[in-house]
């Protein structure tokens, strides 16, 4: 049997009972998954989300996606500050789950929590598992240069992305692939496993697979330093960390008038120059080794543009020396 498979149930019976979910998420990401458990025929007793946060300039509170779209198709929504107090692991096993999915919730369970729905708590992660537990796995694989990621569903465990691996697909990563794109198109491939890995588990025909101790890597939170183009690393490593920060919270680097300019697509070409310095008048910047042509672009206050369109408005001739990053 091949690790993390998932097989149909014997027999001719093939029908699956409602079960009672709750589903626990947040971002965008999330969304699919919880429409396909809805569409699936599953009772959403409940949604949980984090709680709304003030955004824009009249800080209206705003919803999460998972929220907005449970709010908008009649589905109760809780959103504690912490799943970690008596009140409310006593309000989550009350709900008397058959099992409970998580994706990208964004808060640790604790035991009580997981061990409360009568199949368990499981969880839908962007990545091959035990490679890029943690929060951005998306992100990460492209700035690792990985050429192939995927979704995994796990028997959730106290320790982080650590559990039984149930289900998984496996999805190549393209050459000029952003961290939009892949997220998108893992979005989808989840959405279609996990009501299949839910299906079977509950009929026993999924097989929990131990995760391998070599190979176990991290996925942390991306930060602000990150995000700041260096003209003296590689092509190589710029590209990629183009790619994998697009479009948020996107790689920018210092324009001739000292704004600040988002590098939204790029891809590795021949070049050689001072690093930071315009090869050519179609945006082929030189970098500490080979030159990376960028094909996509945001100034500030703009939207995001095409190589052509983006220089008709702000020109970056050959010749021009970009600043280089502080302290480079």
């Amino acid at each position: 049997m091949k690790p993390g498979s998932v097989v149909a149930p014997t027999g001719g019976d093939r029908y699956m009972p409602t079960m009672r979910i709750a589903f626990l998420g947040t971002p965008d990401f999330a969304v699919a998954s919880l429409a396909a458990l809805r569409d699936a025929g599953h009772e959403i007793v409940c949604v949980y989300s984090r709680e709304p946060k003030p955004r824009g300039r009249g800080q209206e509170l705003r919803l999460s996606p998972v929220h907005a779209f449970a709010e908008h198709h009649g589905l109760p929504v809780r959103t504690p500050k912490s799943l970690k107090t008596p009140e409310e692991i006593e309000a989550f096993k009350a709900l008397n789950l058959d099992a409970a999915v998580v994706v990208a919730f964004g808060q640790i369970l604790v035991k009580e929590v997981l061990e409360a729905p009568r199949l368990g708590c499981f969880n839908l992660h962007a990545s091959l598992l035990p490679r890029w537990r943690g929060a951005a796995p998306i992100q990460r694989a492209i700035m690792a240069g990985d050429k192939v990621t995927g979704v995994q569903v796990m028997q959730m465990s106290v320790g982080l992305d650590e559990g039984d691996i149930l289900a998984g697909e496996t999805v190549r990563i393209d050459a000029l692939e952003t961290a939009g794109t892949l997220h998108d198109r893992l979005a989808a491939v989840g959405a279609m496993l996990l009501p299949k890995a839910i299906d079977l588990i509950a009929h026993g025909g999924a097989f929990p697979t131990p995760q391998p101790a070599e190979g176990v890597t991290y996925a942390k939170k991306i930060t602000s330093a990150e995000t700041r183009i260096d003209w003296s690393a590689s092509a190589v490593e710029i590209d990629r960390q183009i790619r994998g920060l697009s479009p948020f919270p996107g790689a920018w680097f210092e324009g001739p008038d000292g704004k600040r300019v988002k590098a939204l697509l790029s891809q590795v070409e021949d070049g050689g120059g001072a690093p930071g310095q315009a090869l050519d008048d179609e945006l082929l910047i030189a970098c500490g080794d080979g030159a990376v042509r960028l094909l996509a672009a945001q100034r500030e206050g703009k939207s995001a543009q095409d190589a052509a369109t983006f220089l008709r408005g702000y020109p970056i001739a050959a010749g021009i020396q970009l600043p280089p990053k502080a302290g480079a």
